[in-house]
């Protein structure tokens, strides 16, 4: 009887098992997440005045990993979180690089200066040739997931992929903007150009007349106009930055990180096949204002929209979009209109860090169902991106970063396949069918055990037990 008791309670397992979400079924308990807090090297920010550094050799998890998540905000000396009407974090990036062995690069060292032999970039997948990063968000970064949901991790440090004679390091860049006193909040945070005094780029050479604002007019070391008379202490920050991983083994699927960007400029030709190298993202735009255009017909909303033939295939599993303030949302579609994935800006509505009113502190992001979404190689899709046309902004982006797995975790792609056949329903209601009447079986044979218990031995004897 006990044996059958036991037997009755695998049964029970078994079910349960089959009830849970493939995640938690296939997940295996040895990969117990890590997490470590890491700070960047210090800044100091005046009124007006601007960050923006690139940090080599900073300081990363070690070994063969699958990264969880990487969450990362401005803080003081104190450890306290700065609010974005103080500092605006216009943004940051990770990314990947391999340096030979024995060569030094310093956390401010510029790696042009090192031999081509020496410094080797490691790049996401793409598809923008200048959008390396591996992980980067901006003033949206305390209220945007970036939980990789389970079995699938950001792989790295595999030695399989790290060249010969060389160590992989990350390089941290930080944008960040002292807005402390400034005349024009909103203005200094889109780096217009007169708010600046800019003419020229960080290596000296003029912009273009009909350029008002960006990157270009808000490197490191400018200043942008506050009002006069106004005074503030320098105060030094730091990025702090929150990195979750588990070790890589068989049970984590790797994915894949692409960035889309609503300023690619690729063109659809008879020679083109989606290549990185066919793809010059321009990072920023300007929205002109209704007023300016005199047109509100479009309800004051600037939409743009763009097709991209997709050079990979695979399964998508989180997507979120990267805008600045006026973004309403962007979106990813197949060429039909079908929608794939969105993300929507949340303002704040205070001024405590992570409420900052009139600021974006936070996009949602999209996580399909493993194996609901599936993109095929060659597919367009189309990339949208909205903004408010209420005022002029200048500097504004359309980012959509994604997460896209090769394949689906083994149980999850034989159901996958189950389903994909002719008679697919006939089957699956023949398989649920199956595992409810074990299931009633299971929940008969522990009553009638326990009922015999009560009775004493001479009920089991009756009954040949």
């Amino acid at each position: 009887m006990a044996s059958y008791s036991q037997g009755c309670l695998i049964l029970v397992g078994i079910l349960v098992t089959l009830s849970l979400p493939y995640s938690h079924a296939f997940w295996g308990n040895e990969n117990k997440i890590q997490t470590a807090v890491f700070v960047s090297p210090k800044f100091v920010l005046g009124p007006g005045s601007v960050e923006n550094r690139f940090y080599y050799n900073v300081d990363f998890p070690k070994g063969h990993i699958a990264v969880k998540s990487f969450d990362a905000e401005v803080i003081d000396e104190a450890g306290n979180p700065i609010p974005l009407h103080e500092t605006y974090l216009h943004h940051w990036v990770v990314i990947r690089y391999y340096v030979r062995k024995g060569v030094e690069i310093s956390e401010f060292d510029n790696p042009r200066k090192f031999n081509e032999s020496d410094y080797i970039s490691g790049r996401n997948s793409g598809i923008c040739q200048n959008l390396g990063q591996f992980f980067g968000l901006g003033s949206e970064t305390r209220k945007t997931s970036t939980h990789v949901p389970n079995p699938y991790g950001i792989e790295v440090g595999n030695p399989a992929e790290i060249p010969s004679g060389f160590e992989e390091q990350w390089m941290l860049n930080v944008h960040a903007i002292d807005t402390r006193g400034a005349e024009d909040k909103l203005g200094c945070t889109e780096c217009r150009c007169d708010l600046y005094n800019i003419t020229v780029d960080e290596y000296g050479r003029p912009l273009r007349p009909d350029y008002k604002g960006g990157l270009l007019c808000c490197y490191d070391h400018t200043q942008c106009k506050v009002k006069h008379g106004f005074e503030a202490v320098r105060r030094t920050l730091y990025l702090r930055y929150t990195v979750k991983w588990v070790d890589m083994d068989r049970s984590v699927l790797p994915v894949k990180i692409y960035i889309f960007d609503i300023t690619d400029s690729w063109k659809r030709s008879r020679s083109s096949t989606g290549i990185i190298a066919e793809h010059e993202c321009k990072v920023e735009y300007d929205i002109e204002s209704c007023d300016a255009t005199g047109m509100g017909d479009d309800g004051c909303i600037d939409t743009r929209r763009i097709s991209l033939d997709m050079p990979f295939g695979g399964y998508l599993i989180y997507g979120v979009a990267h805008q600045h303030s006026g973004g309403t949302g962007s979106a990813l579609y197949r060429e039909d209109g079908q929608l794939m994935c969105s993300s929507l800006p949340t303002y704040g509505e205070g001024e405590e860090p992570g409420n900052e009113a009139g600021y974006i502190v936070g996009m949602t992001t999209c996580y399909p169902k493993p194996g609901t979404v599936e993109i095929s190689k060659g597919e367009t899709l189309i990339l949208e991106s909205n903004y408010s046309r209420i005022r002029h902004h200048t500097g504004v982006m359309g980012l959509f970063y994604i997460l896209v797995a090769d394949k689906l975790p083994k149980p999850m792609q034989a159901l996958h396949t189950v389903v994909q056949t002719q008679d697919s329903i006939v089957v699956v209601t023949i398989l649920w069918a199956a595992v409810a009447l074990i299931g009633v079986v299971a929940v008969i044979a522990v009553a009638v055990h326990y009922r015999l218990k009560r009775e004493g031995e001479d009920g089991y004897e009756a009954i040949g037990m």
